[in-house]
């Protein structure tokens, strides 16, 4: 759930932000290119072994050469800059984190947190670039995450899009439709379920970002969001059993539910819901 408060503070890195804005059709279809960017993260994630696994991050790495331009600053930007790749992998980290800590019940003890981010490190290196942006401890990626939170990330000309409903489709919930006597109940329904989107992507972003560009959040929404979250962990047995498998983005790993032991990991097969795209089409973003 975390994941799109993740990719818009990928955009606010004014070089990722460019490079997505100038080489990839994100105005016209802005969740593509996370739909075809998951099955290439999560294969290079759960690889069959080290080679394989190295393998296929080559291959995300490989994808980028020739993005690169100039930002809305002026500033020259390639997506093979270390630190500029390694924001993106920086917000999948944080990601991790802030979903385990908001909508599971049982926190992770400091031993599996520093287990984690020790595996999110391995993952990064499979790409082959340059490890020199990436903090040794745990605490050090926090300290750093929090630093560039609080002084490179901008509004960029994508993430203004992103935020407006009347420019970018994606920034509402979709439409619906009561049927009915309910029917005259459908703009209230609509209204409702923009505002828990607005909550929840807003929600879950650190609170130095909602601050540092006035993302309205009240008290209101802070036990809106908590609500939410609370009884988001209260499903966490039914989706075990299976409720909500079928939103699973395509190449998404999760719990093998015909096993018994919960403890065989498959990969989702293809989605409706995801824009059809050939599989071979390319990560064309940083």
């Amino acid at each position: 759930m975390p994941g799109t408060a993740a990719g818009i503070m990928q955009l606010m890195l004014p070089g990722l932000g460019a490079g997505v804005t100038d080489h990839s059709n994100f105005f016209d279809d802005p969740f593509d290119r996370i739909f075809r960017s998951i099955p290439y993260i999560w294969g290079s994630i759960f690889a069959p072994d080290e080679t394989e696994g190295d393998a296929r991050g080559r291959t995300i790495r490989d994808f980028h050469p020739d993005i690169k331009g100039t930002d809305h600053n002026g500033k020259r930007y390639h997506a093979l800059d270390p630190d500029v790749f390694w924001w993106a992998h920086a917000t999948f980290t944080w990601e991790f984190f802030r979903a385990h800590e908001l909508y599971f019940a049982r926190p992770l003890r400091r031993a599996e947190q520093e287990q984690l981010y020790a595996e999110t490190v391995t993952w990064y290196r499979r790409y082959g670039v340059s490890d020199r942006p990436v903090p040794a401890t745990l605490t050090d990626f926090r300290d750093r995450f929090d630093q560039i939170c609080r002084r490179e990330l901008e509004l960029t000309p994508a993430v203004a899009w992103v935020l407006d409903p009347s420019s970018n489709p994606g920034a509402r919930s979709e439409e619906i439709r009561l049927s009915g006597i309910l029917a005259p109940l459908s703009g209230l329904a609509n209204q409702l379920g923009s505002e828990v989107l607005r909550i929840m992507v807003y929600g879950a972003m650190p609170d130095i970002v909602r601050r540092r560009f006035h993302f309205a959040w009240s008290n209101k929404d802070r036990v809106a969001f908590a609500s939410v979250c609370g009884a988001l962990r209260a499903m966490g047995p039914a989706m075990r059993r299976g409720a909500l498998a079928s939103a699973f983005p395509e190449g998404t790993p999760h719990l093998d539910l015909s096993d018994p032991a919960r403890r065989r990991v498959i990969v989702a097969g293809p989605n409706p819901r995801q824009t059809r795209r050939p599989t071979d089409a390319p990560v064309d973003a940083p």
